[in-house]
C-alpha cells in the first residue's frame, strides 16, 4: 500500500520510514510528490496533524499519514508546544531553537526542568475521510543545561532521558525508535490500522 507521509522534515521522514520498514507499506514523503505545505492553523497537535494529512490526500489522491509533534516544557506552561519547529522565528533552525530554549530556561533550576516530547499521528484514507485513525505518543524527560550527543535532530541534544542516563541525541537510532513519542504514536497507529483491516473496516 502506498502511503504519503505528510512532512518535509528529513529527520521525521527518516524515522518513520525506518519504523515502518517491516510493514507492507511504501512510505512516500510528500516532498517527492509536491512542494507546497499545509497551513498549520490548528491550536493543537491533533488539529495540525489532520490538516497535514488531509492536504496530502487532496494533493495526491493517496492515503496519508499526518504527524505533528513537538516539545512541551512544564516550566514554560507547555511551550514551545505546537510552535516547536519555529520557536526561534519563522526561519528557525534546530540550533537556533535549542539556543532560544536554553536561554529562556537559564534560571530554571535542576529538578524543575521536566519536559515531554509529544506526537499526534493520524491516518486518512482520503481527503473526505470522516473517521481518521488517531494515535498519540508522549516521551517524558528533562531539559539539559547544554546540548549533548550527535544523533537525532530538533531538541534531541537537550532532551535528557532519565531511564537511559543520556540525551535523546546520545541514543542509538534503534533504541530511540523503541522509546520515542513518534515510535509510540506510530506503533499505536499501525495496531489500530491492522485491527480495522482485519475487521474489514478499512477499505482503501
Amino acid at each position: 500500500m502506498k502511503v504519503v507521509f505528510a512532512s518535509g522534515n528529513r529527520g521525521k521522514v527518516k524515522e518513520v520510514s525506518e519504523m515502518l520498514a517491516s510493514l507492507a507499506w511504501e512510505v512516500i514523503p510528500q516532498t517527492a510528490l509536491f512542494k507546497e505545505e499545509a497551513e498549520e492553523t490548528g491550536l493543537t497537535f491533533v488539529e495540525n496533524a489532520l490538516l497535514k494529512a488531509r492536504f496530502a490526500c487532496e494533493k495526491t489522491g493517496l492515503p496519508a499519514i499526518g504527524d505533528d509533534s513537538g516539545l512541551e516544557v512544564s516550566a514554560l506552561q507547555g511551550a514551545p508546544g505546537i510552535y516547536s519547529s519555529r520557536f526561534a522565528g519563522a526561519a528557525a533552525t534546530d540550533s537556533s531553537n535549542v539556543e532560544k530554549l536554553l536561554a529562556v530556561m537559564r534560571d530554571v533550576p535542576e529538578g524543575q526542568r521536566q519536559a515531554s516530547f509529544y506526537c499526534a499521528m493520524v491516518f486518512l484514507r482520503h481527503a473526505e475521510d470522516p473517521t481518521p485513525v488517531i494515535a498519540l505518543g508522549r516521551w517524558n524527560g528533562e531539559i539539559l543545561l547544554q546540548p549533548r550527543g550527535e544523533n537525532g535532530f530538533g531538541y534531541d541534544p537537550v532532551f535528557y532521558v532519565p531511564e537511559e542516563g543520556c540525551s535523546a541525541a546520545e541514543l542509538p537510532a534503534e533504541r530511540k525508535h523503541q522509546l520515542s513519542h513518534r515510535a509510540q504514536a506510530l506503533k499505536s497507529l499501525a495496531a489500530q490500522i491492522d485491527t480495522l483491516s482485519a475487521q474489514g473496516l478499512l477499505a482503501l
